[in-house]
């Protein structure tokens, strides 16, 4: 077996007859300017994402922090992508492949990394509503190890290809999409996120089904309005959520597959494209996560000195609300409501009648306003 370390990058491109291009052409500048486009808006959406939760004493809980690393990975996403595109085109054939793995590798780590998070988050919403509490009871020492295991997996998934699983040593198994990658890669990758996703989708139904159920046990002590309200806002978050990691990832998992796995398939005519089209959602996670909660958006607000008076709209953003602190305040007003039952009973009998009082509420404010 001879490997070929010492050789350009253009020598496996050739072997792939993937084209480099020896001038500007238009199709390269699109593609460019497109990508950095959705660069800066991925880094802007993602640093004021990661100020609000550092300036906000209201998001210091673990889902806030779930939410800070989220915006992290996408926003290396986005410095790795624009490191890409000043790194593409016709300036591919002066790296060596050393430099070509560090680019792939940059790309690979920080879509791995955001698409891990997700699934935590989604893990966190799940575990949350089934034990019904305003916050989770994971520790900040937990949360910490969690998000340092997230950015393990995502780095050695990164640095997989130029520990070897490449195609250096064995140009017969060169991928057209990534000319150094191997085929099996492609597809080890295009499955894992596959994977990624259906429990993300598994996930997020049984939390509707679960939430929809208890609406319904619920509907008895609060309108019907209310109600509907509940099930028709989660309904809509549940499928933006995942109609967001559909629309963006699909195409570009789909290549992946057919690039490893049918030698005579065209996966390059829209491949620079469906990796833009990935990239979308590093920015979108903010707005379905960030930007549909309400404390974050005042706190926009006041990070981008937004004037605060005049007509303030909210809209019907009532999707997944973090835990907001309008709960904890409500949720204060009902305790007190119950120790002033129970300094008035004269007896010193339990006040049964106020702790039931007081768990349903609860589990009014846990399932309508989640």
């Amino acid at each position: 077996m001879v490997c070929h370390d010492n050789e350009s990058v253009k020598f496996f491109y050739d072997i792939s007859k993937k084209n480099i291009s020896e001038t500007w052409q238009t199709k390269d500048f699109v593609v460019v300017s497109l990508g950095l486009l959705v660069c800066a808006f991925v880094i802007f959406a993602n640093i004021l994402v990661m100020l609000a939760i550092f300036m906000n004493r209201r998001f210091h809980y673990p889902i806030y922090y779930l939410l800070g690393n989220l915006a992290a990975a996408d926003l290396f996403s986005g410095i790795s992508y624009m490191y890409l595109m000043f790194h593409t085109g016709p300036w591919t054939s002066k790296l060596s492949v050393s430099q070509w793995f560090v680019r792939q590798s940059l790309i690979d780590t920080s879509l791995t990394a955001s698409v891990i998070n997700l699934m935590a988050i989604a893990l966190e919403r799940h575990q949350t509503i089934f034990t019904m509490q305003l916050h989770s009871k994971m520790t900040n020492h937990r949360v910490v190890l969690l998000i340092i295991g997230i950015w393990l997996i995502a780095i050695v998934l990164g640095l997989v290809p130029s520990m070897g699983w490449s195609c250096v040593c064995n140009t017969m198994e060169c991928s057209n999409m990534a000319p150094l990658y191997s085929r099996s890669y492609l597809v080890f990758w295009a499955v894992l996120n596959l994977l990624t996703f259906t429990i993300m989708v598994a996930v997020y139904t049984r939390i509707f089904v679960y939430v929809r159920r208890k609406s319904h046990r619920m509907s008895q002590h609060t309108s019907q309005i209310k109600h509907k309200e509940t099930v028709v806002n989660l309904m809509k978050t549940v499928v933006m959520i995942l109609g967001c990691f559909v629309v963006c990832w699909t195409p570009g998992l789909v290549l992946l597959l057919l690039d490893g796995s049918c030698e005579s398939c065209d996966v390059l005519t829209y491949e620079k494209f469906f990796l833009v089209l990935a990239e979308c959602n590093s920015f979108m996670n903010p707005i379905i996560y960030s930007y549909r909660d309400k404390d974050m958006r005042h706190t926009f607000k006041r990070i981008l000195c937004f004037p605060c008076v005049g007509s303030q709209q909210e809209g019907e953003h009532s999707g997944v609300r973090f835990n907001t602190l309008e709960q904890e305040r409500r949720r204060r007003v009902l305790q007190e409501s119950w120790v002033a039952r129970r300094a008035r009973d004269a007896d010193g009998a339990p006040a049964t009648g106020g702790r039931l009082v007081l768990k349903e509420a609860e589990h009014m404010l846990d399932y309508t306003e989640s």
